[in-house]
């Protein structure tokens, strides 16, 4: 990381951890987990935004990327992350790689990350963007992330990081038995919310979290 992004980097992480307190009575707890916490310091965001918008990088706002898609907030990317409770063996789906920054954050934590992204140039783009910063552990598919991806199913956790219009259940069935799905539910005009869904070792789903959040929408041509 360039010494020039460093000093706001750690600012960020410092914004970070007082939303992240704020919102506590949401989220279930007023810390990050310290793997969370070092996964987002480790990885440097301005490489995953525009060259004109990387004064903005270590803001703690949603960014744009092109073709009407965004790299998340570092609160919302934090949060998610953390909320998926991985471990150093986990394997992991993201819906929606965008710029790759949220596969990133997850490959510092779990052992394995598969990243889908419906947008062609997007998926293409990120590939070359995570394989040349050494990500080895992320794998970006050009796929239907809505479907989910059922050859390497099921997963310790699954991460969506655009809205969907209802729980999807297509995913949860590649969820595996104690892991957790976190995706923002709801419409672009309505309300939406961040939901955890927790699979427990029978099977039977729980949510949770009910964070109000605003994402774009997951690009549908599905069942639910």
């Amino acid at each position: 990381m360039k010494d020039t992004y460093l000093h706001e980097h750690k600012r960020l992480l410092t914004i970070i951890a007082r939303e992240v307190a704020d919102t506590s009575r949401y989220v279930g707890r007023d810390y990050l987990d310290p793997a969370t916490h070092a996964a987002l310091m480790a990885v440097p965001r301005h490489v995953f935004v525009p060259p004109e918008l990387r004064d903005k990088a270590y803001e703690n706002r949603p960014l744009p990327i092109g073709l009407d898609q965004t790299i998340s907030q570092p609160y919302i990317v934090a949060i998610m992350t953390d909320m998926l409770r991985l471990s150093p063996d986990s394997r992991v789906l993201e819906i929606g790689t965008g710029c790759g920054y949220q596969a990133a954050v997850l490959s510092k934590i779990a052992s394995r990350v598969i990243t889908l992204e419906r947008i062609g140039a997007l998926a293409d783009s990120a590939r070359v963007r995570l394989a040349g910063l050494n990500y080895e552990n992320v794998t970006v598919l050009h796929a239907d992330g809505a479907k989910g991806w059922q050859a390497e199913a099921p997963y310790d956790g699954i991460i969506v990081t655009a809205a969907a219009k209802k729980a999807p259940h297509l995913l949860l069935k590649q969820l595996r038995p104690g892991g957790r799905l976190v995706v923002p539910v709801g419409r672009r005009d309505w309300t939406q919310s961040l939901i955890v869904f927790e699979k427990n070792r029978k099977g039977a789903v729980s949510e949770s979290c009910h964070l109000p959040v605003a994402f774009v929408p997951l690009l549908e041509n599905i069942e639910v």
